[in-house]
């Protein structure tokens, strides 16, 4: 991939996080300090105008990814470049400000994410207000009247409050809001999840549209194959903070290797009942706290070895896919190739 077409390129991404218990208990109980490793060495490359997706099961870390690209975390380690600056090394207010405009965040719950006490035409006027970007009143009210209709709502939505709306709207003015600050990068915190499935289709036609339109690049989180699938252009497989595997929409879907990635594929419902075998996910998420040793999956992993117990595997090429898996660089497992779509899919195996 051109690094001249690359809008934000994560670095061996990590955050940590402090559980400890009080410092008075640890005294009295001589206990160690505690790090949960939220995200540790993520590194993925983000194409301008194209969506990349990240999906994993609860807790994978994605949420701590999306929060750290927009600035609400600070990384422990690693690196953050936008646009060929590393804005995880900025800490002034007046250092970060000409990015803040530039990515936005929509957020998974769109009954929280929205001021109550504040009419519509506040929430989206307020990014335009915060960023200086038009100083006239009715130049603001124009645009947030041009806003409301981008995202299929009336511009005389504006005068209500968000309760007067149903999740899908407010979903709606939450990517108006989004939009106010004429952004280039929007990281999308599970928009559709608290969504019911019609509404989510109506959701994703529009940041569908939206991204043409506009030439928007997306960051978008969820645990939904099927909504990845038909928004995505490259999909990245996080288990327990780690990346196990990313590749372009299609080698992902239609060649996976990790298996991890596996199972999550035979995870989707099959619709035309073929009758083929499917591999369940065995077993249940380790503690992140205290995480298994080398690979974090393979306690799960029907293809583990002492070398996956011991020995962390890095991100490799294999194909057109980065996988980091063991088992694959060893030529363990069965090739693997799907046909269809995740709302029909079939699969079949046979060995190298």
């Amino acid at each position: 991939m051109s690094a001249n077409n690359v809008l934000v390129r994560l670095t061996s991404l990590g955050k940590d996080f402090d559980v400890s218990p009080p410092f008075l208990n640890r005294l009295l109980e001589r206990q160690d300090r505690v790090v949960l490793k939220a995200v540790d060495s993520v590194s993925i490359d983000i194409p301008r105008g194209k969506t990349f997706s990240l999906v994993g099961e609860s807790g994978c870390g994605k949420s701590t990814v999306a929060k750290l690209v927009v600035g609400l975390y600070r990384p422990s380690r690693g690196s953050i470049v936008y646009d060929g600056i590393d804005i995880s090394t900025l800490e002034t207010q007046k250092e970060l400000e000409p990015f803040r405009k530039r990515l936005q965040m929509i957020f998974q719950d769109p009954y929280a994410s929205l001021n109550p006490r504040w009419r519509v035409s506040d929430i989206i006027a307020e990014p335009i207000r915060a960023h200086k970007l038009i100083a006239d009143k009715t130049s603001i009210e124009q645009r947030v009247a041009e806003l409301l209709v981008q995202v299929g709502l009336a511009p005389a939505d504006g005068v209500k409050f968000p309760h007067e709306f149903s999740g899908g709207q407010r979903q709606r003015i939450s990517i108006a809001r989004a939009l106010a600050s004429q952004p280039e990068f929007l990281v999308c915190d599970e928009p559709t999840s608290a969504l019911d499935v019609s509404v989510q289709a109506q959701i994703l036609n529009l940041m569908t549209r939206l991204q043409r339109q506009f030439a928007l690049t997306y960051l978008f989180i969820s645990h939904d194959l099927a909504v990845v699938y038909h928004i995505s252009d490259f999909v990245g497989v996080m288990y327990l903070g780690r990346l196990v595997e990313w590749a372009d929409k299609r080698t992902l879907f239609q060649r996976p290797w990790h298996p991890y990635t596996r199972m999550l594929l035979d995870a989707i419902p099959d619709l035309e009942l073929s009758g083929r075998q499917r591999s369940p996910v065995a077993g249940e998420v380790p503690n992140p706290i205290h995480p298994p040793s080398g690979c974090h999956f393979h306690p799960r992993c029907p293809y583990a070895n002492e070398r996956c117990r011991q020995e962390v595997p890095t991100l490799t090429e294999k194909n057109a896919s980065k996988v980091a898996c063991h088992a694959v660089l060893e030529n363990r497992l069965p090739e693997m190739t799907v046909t269809g779509e995740p709302a029909d899919v079939t699969v079949a195996s046979r060995h190298e």
